[in-house]
């Protein structure tokens, strides 16, 4: 997937609140708001994620969220199914202290790649995707400068 083509729904079916628990219906895109949304993918053993991944993104949710930016989380489960659990979701949301839907992606039956993977054809973790107020997918990488992205935001 290109830069600037339109962002596809999620189809990410497990995912839990800000309050750690279990939503009803999955989380479509809409549900992050009007604004541009930031989804950032992980995996819970992925220490790139911890190291690198989840201190981007808490930069990028104080400055933004604020803002109207709308901020969601998978754990892309490509690998690693046994440490990579739907429990994860809750350790990891408390431990950087991020009030923003968690989701879990695994492959479905006789699939290769989580839904998130496939659908926006992200190599791994930590991966981060800006997406436009229009809908319009703006960045799609691994390393994401935060400051730069934040001083980007503001003057659009």
């Amino acid at each position: 997937m290109s830069v600037a083509e339109q962002a596809p729904e999620l189809r990410v079916h497990k995912w839990i609140g800000e309050d750690g628990a279990s939503l009803v219906a999955p989380l479509e895109l809409a549900d992050l708001g009007i604004g541009p949304k930031i989804l950032f993918a992980f995996q819970h053993w992925c220490r790139g994620c911890h190291v690198h991944g989840f201190p981007t993104l808490q930069t990028l949710h104080r400055a933004l969220s604020p803002k109207g930016v709308g901020f969601a989380v998978i754990q892309t489960v490509f690998e690693g199914a046994h440490e990579n659990t739907f429990e994860m979701l809750r350790v990891n949301q408390l431990k950087y202290e991020l009030p923003v839907a968690f989701g879990h992606d695994e492959p479905p039956a006789g699939a290769p790649l989580p839904t998130f993977m496939e659908d926006y054809h992200t190599r791994g973790t930590p991966w981060f995707t800006v997406i436009d107020a229009g809908g319009r997918i703006i960045f799609s990488d691994f390393h994401l400068d935060a400051d730069h992205l934040v001083q980007a935001l503001d003057q659009a």
